[in-house]
């Protein structure tokens, strides 16, 4: 099973619309069974489509791209977290070519406003794959020493709906560095996940954002915060930064990740 996370910084980026063909031709040639996208902005001006999906969706944007390439296996489930920079719908997203059973979203944050930033929503969808269903969740969480919303909040929120007679990958942005111990990453342990990066026969240097970015102005460093973590220890051949300008050129603020395990 092949799968990919990205904070993908939509419409936020330069040269957008290239960067979003990259993506597009690297799917088309990779071909993963599920992908996780954090900041999938549309614009709050734009006319809505269905579904609370208005023109500008990156992600709806990303399937029509995909369906031009001769892609059609696609499918996507979007719901959006917050407002972010006053004029998009910020949300997250899951691609996959596999059946849904069903799809959800919910909120872990304690804010449940959507016009606030730091408000936190999780989307889910539990796939068909290989004889058995397989819950899928993407990601964006906060930050470890956040007074207002704190991240062991945000994750306790979040395993009280996983459902552990299940295989369950968590993908995304979890805005906690794994080589910091007593903070998200090791909370996110503690819980019982297995980080498919440490479990993984190959793999690179793992970092994921370099420099300062939003939420991180004062990074000087490499960070591994992006993730996809599994309920349980799986086989996992490979992990592999992407989009890091060595692996497919830099297409966000953030890199993405890919892993190829057995199911």
């Amino acid at each position: 099973m092949k799968l990919l996370t990205l904070n993908c910084h939509s419409w936020l980026e330069e040269n957008q619309l290239d960067k979003m063909r990259i993506l597009a031709e690297t799917i088309k040639e990779k071909s993963y069974d599920v992908i996780a996208l954090q900041e999938v902005n549309q614009s709050l001006s734009e006319d809505v489509l269905y579904d609370g999906i208005r023109k500008d969706n990156f992600a709806l944007l990303l399937i029509q791209a995909l369906q031009k390439m001769g892609v059609l296996d696609y499918q996507m489930h979007w719901d959006f977290s917050h407002i972010g920079y006053d004029r998009f719908e910020e949300g997250l997203a899951l691609l996959t070519k596999h059946p849904v059973q069903s799809k959800t979203s919910f909120f872990v944050s304690n804010s449940n406003d959507t016009n606030y930033w730091k408000t936190r929503k999780i989307v889910k969808a539990t796939i068909r794959y290989n004889n058995q269903w397989i819950d899928c969740y993407s990601c964006h969480l906060g930050w470890w020493k956040d007074e207002e919303e704190p991240v062991d909040h945000q994750i306790d929120q979040l395993n009280a709906h996983i459902d552990n007679s299940r295989l369950s990958f968590l993908l995304g942005d979890f805005n906690n560095h794994a080589d910091i111990e007593g903070e998200g990453y090791s909370y996110l342990l503690q819980k019982g996940w297995y980080d498919t990066y440490q479990l993984a026969e190959e793999k690179d240097q793992g970092s994921t954002i370099k420099g300062k970015i939003d939420g991180w102005e004062k990074n000087a460093d490499g960070l591994r915060i992006d993730l996809i973590l599994a309920n349980r220890p799986l086989a996992t051949k490979s992990s592999s930064v992407i989009f890091n300008g060595n692996n497919k050129p830099i297409i966000s603020d953030h890199y993405g990740v890919e892993i190829k395990c057995t199911i």
